[in-house]
């Protein structure tokens, strides 16, 4: 996966207007990241997306008229359209059903993040990065989550991976390279390997080498697992 090796051309969208001129003012300040123009509502944002053809369009999930999908309704109209463009989905919701509904096209270029990671401005902007270049971001917290519900299931195959693996199937689904897994964990790129290989084995998943694969692999896996459902 390519990074981008200009500056991210990021459209931001959140009816809150503290919250969005905020965050405009906190990417403002980044080298990195060049905001050309924000957005209030599910109209305007498809709207200036059709008339600034952003890398990135960073938006809130909920956004009137409605204050229900609009994000991730927005977000399907702006990858059928022009799927180089990333989307970093926003919310301060940690169900799991706006996930699905936001990835079940496809994880490429997606990002899914707490608004709470608006105040860790290096992590958004490694979000904003990831999207613009086809990777796939996907928060912690929301991580954590999935695992925890489908740990709890009786005899979820997730009850055979040690502490280690389960840790290394977080990072994964998070996103993260073998080699970014082993520099925050301190271990070496080949304990790595093995120990996503024996994840994969223990799940009865095929290895990917791709990253987006890979993400997608184990998001497949834990949606399948649980009982979960995206609205229809």
């Amino acid at each position: 996966m390519d990074l981008p090796t200009g500056r991210v051309r990021v459209l931001l969208a959140e009816d809150q207007y503290l919250t969005r001129e905020g965050t405009r003012l906190l990417l403002a300040d980044r080298p990195e990241i060049e905001v050309v123009g924000t957005a209030a509502d599910f109209q305007e944002v498809v709207d200036r997306f059709r008339e600034l053809a952003p890398d990135v369009v960073l938006m809130d999930v909920k956004m009137p008229p409605t204050h229900s999908m609009e994000g991730i309704e927005a977000g399907r109209v702006i990858k059928c359209e022009r799927p180089s463009t990333g989307v970093l989905i926003l919310t301060q919701h940690d169900d799991e059903s706006y996930v699905w509904a936001a990835l079940e096209q496809g994880v490429a270029g997606y990002g899914y993040l707490h608004k709470v990671r608006v105040g860790d401005v290096d992590r958004l902007v490694r979000a904003l990065v990831e999207v613009a270049a086809g990777g796939s971001v996907l928060d912690p917290r929301i991580v954590d989550t999935l695992l925890r519900q489908r740990a709890r299931k009786k005899g979820s195959p997730l009850a055979k991976l040690a502490a280690s693996e389960l840790q290394t199937l977080r990072a994964m689904a998070e996103g993260r390279s073998n080699q970014a897994i082993a520099d925050e964990a301190g271990l070496a790129l080949g304990t790595v390997e093995k120990r996503i290989a024996a994840v994969f084995a223990k799940l009865g998943l095929r290895a990917e080498p791709d990253l987006n694969r890979r993400v997608a692999a184990v998001l497949i896996y834990l949606r399948e697992s649980g009982s979960s459902r995206p609205p229809g």
